[in-house]
């Protein structure tokens, strides 16, 4: 996806810093990247059930990271024996670095390979391959999409659908292969430890979820147990599954198995249920002409804030999640919203890793006293939130379809702009309303901060290199409101918002984003990455002067570490 869609003077300023193969002193700098930081949940008020349950957890977790890894290169579980039997320095190097991003490309580099073209007989691809192992090596989009649209629509729909690969057959023809087939033996393991983590639990929400979970690994149906997941209510907090489709970057159809093991912040979560009371307010003040909306938006959808306990597979790998909005499945999304889920712990590490001393940088002194956590974390919430609101099903041809469908292999950078930049428009909405008047107060003062700290910590996502669907995104975002002038460059590496600008600057790009996504409108999609997914001079001056701040954190499981040695 990246390498069909985004422009060569992209290409150039996203180029790999490190040429393969990297030495100990580069795999040294690549990974210092990442600040280390030792992730805590208190676990004291878990019962003892519970507390049996959550080490079950984490040890499905644990397959859930193998089962990634294959996801992600037919090669990698090979590769990674290789490297784990090197002892020497730079092995050990390897290994780690390779861990961090779970495979032998650097998130932060283009995905470009830090490693050797060959390791012990593996042959290493110069590039991360798009379509991952979820398709063919050796088949190129245009054949799978010629095999696809020739299917019968209830086959096409298979084909295209979260939870299967294609193969090839016998005779060399393209088949499809439910997950619950092509990871059958690392499934029925995870589902054995969901039942016992079932069994252990004293929460009748959480052990209905498990137990459904673990049916759903088997038989390949998540439907039933994503509503159980949705009706979740627990200390212990956990989703596991495949879920995001990032890694998909041929179509942007296929799911990655990925592991959150959390701990409930309740006091935290009771703050937050007064946004579900607006849902459907929201919705019908979108900047979206009122065809398009939806009249009835999943309101009762839950909202958890939680203290992460243990990250697996797509939920630990590169830049880390900050929250998160699930299920993807068009089915239930429509029935019932999707369910927002902040790591309230890892959000905190972020704010005080990296968007405290880059906003030192790209903000004037003046400006700086404005950046603040609070609006850093209900930015992220409404992120979220925003994903459930605007369009979710098409019509295209007089057929229904969705964005995903539609934008293919386009839709995962406009969807994450749209939420960034929606989450934006209904909060200054709510503010206008006072509605948040508790949260993040209202007037003047409380716009500043969060328009200032949204600016900064889109320098923080820009930071992460423009192979990530949301730095995409942020790319876009920056450059139409530097063009619309919301935000005003400083030529210095430095940048201001413009607060008699910003709000309608703001409130174009929202329905130019659910515009596209409303009518399926992909060559208006590729038109405006092609035009926003870069990087400018004033905006690189900005990037240049952050680079001994870390990209980001690597977790240490501290509290997973302990639990599992008790």
């Amino acid at each position: 996806m990246k390498k069909i869609l985004l422009p060569l003077a992209l290409a150039l300023a996203c180029a790999a810093a490190y040429a393969a193969p990297a030495d100990v002193a580069d795999l040294n700098k690549m990974s210092k990247r990442y600040a280390p930081i030792a992730l805590t949940a208190d676990t004291s008020k878990l019962s003892a059930g519970d507390k049996k349950a959550i080490v079950k957890l984490i040890e499905a977790a644990k397959i859930i990271d193998v089962l990634q890894l294959r996801q992600r290169w037919s090669g990698n579980e090979a590769l990674w024996a290789a490297l784990k039997k090197d002892k020497t320095p730079l092995g050990q190097a390897r290994l780690g670095y390779f861990w961090l991003n779970k495979g032998p490309w650097s998130i932060l580099d283009s995905h470009e390979s830090f490693l050797p073209a060959e390791i012990d007989g593996i042959k290493i691809p110069a590039k991360k391959p798009e379509g991952g192992n979820f398709y063919p090596a050796d088949a190129s989009k245009a054949q799978l999409e010629t095999w696809m649209n020739a299917l019968p629509a209830i086959d096409k729909e298979q084909a295209q659908w979260f939870f299967t690969t294609i193969r090839r057959n016998a005779d060399g023809q393209f088949t499809t292969v439910k997950y619950s087939d092509e990871y059958k033996a690392e499934l029925q393991q995870a589902a054995a430890l969901l039942k016992q983590a079932a069994a252990a639990t004293d929460n009748a929400s959480l052990k209905k979820f498990l137990e459904l979970r673990a049916d759903a690994f088997l038989s390949n149906d998540y439907l039933a147990s994503d509503f159980a997941w949705m009706d979740l209510d627990a200390p212990v907090d956990v989703t596991i599954g495949p879920y995001e489709t990032y890694n998909d970057e041929l179509f942007g159809y296929k799911a990655a198995f990925e592991a959150y093991v959390n701990i409930r912040d309740q006091k935290e979560t009771q703050k937050l249920d007064f946004f579900a009371k607006h849902m459907q307010e929201l919705e019908d003040n979108l900047p979206l002409d009122a065809q398009y909306r939806n009249p009835k938006v999943g309101a009762i959808a839950p909202m958890v804030v939680v203290n992460q306990v243990y990250g697996a597979g797509d939920g630990n790998m590169g830049v880390q999640t900050a929250a998160y909005n699930l299920p993807n499945d068009e089915r239930i999304i429509s029935q019932r919203g999707s369910k927002r889920v902040m790591l309230k712990n890892v959000q905190q590490a972020k704010f005080k890793s990296t968007l405290t001393p880059i906003s030192k940088l790209v903000l004037k002194p003046a400006d700086q006293k404005d950046v603040d956590f609070d609006s850093f974390f209900t930015h992220i919430l409404a992120h979220e939130i925003t994903h459930g609101l605007g369009p979710h099903v098409t019509k295209v041809d007089g057929k229904e379809s969705t964005p995903r469908q539609d934008l293919k292999e386009a839709y995962s950078t406009i969807e994450e702009a749209k939420a960034d930049i929606t989450g934006l428009y209904v909060l200054a909405y709510m503010m206008d309303k006072g509605q948040l008047a508790g949260t993040l107060g209202q007037g003047e003062a409380a716009e500043r901060k969060l328009y200032t700290t949204f600016l900064a910590s889109a320098f923080r996502t820009l930071h992460f290199g423009l192979t990530d669907s949301h730095a995409r995104g942020m790319a876009i975002q920056v450059n139409y409101l530097l063009d619309k002038g919301g935000f005003v460059s400083h030529g210095d590496g430095t940048f201001a918002v413009d607060f008699k600008k910003i709000k309608s600057a703001v409130t174009d790009l929202d329905r130019e984003f659910l515009t596209i996504e409303a009518t399926g409108d992909y060559a208006r999609a590729r038109e405006m990455m092609t035009k926003y997914v870069v990087i400018r001079p004033d905006v690189q001056k900005a990037l240049d002067k952050m680079k001994s701040v870390p990209n980001d954190i690597r977790p240490e499981f501290k509290t997973a570490q302990s639990l599992l040695a008790k």
